[in-house]
């Protein structure tokens, strides 16, 4: 029995809407923090590198999700 195609295509947009919705939510709570204090948000480059190495660390979690079957 073949399977279908399409499966490559609809984890694409799946990943694609969640990435979405989480930026968006991101930079809602930046958004609501910097009114809340009463300054423009600003990320220095420090922040820029934190951020970088921990989405490194959250896609290398998702990339072995599918690990854990294949080591029992």
């Amino acid at each position: 029995m073949r399977e279908p195609q399409n499966w490559k295509s609809k984890t694409l947009v799946i990943g694609v809407v969640v990435g979405a919705l989480a930026g968006l939510g991101a930079a809602y709570i930046l958004i609501q923090r910097a009114e809340r204090e009463g300054v423009r948000p600003q990320l220095g480059a420090g922040e820029g590198v934190k951020l970088g190495v921990m989405l490194m660390g959250l896609l290398r979690q998702i990339a072995s999700l599918g690990d854990e079957s294949k080591r029992r």
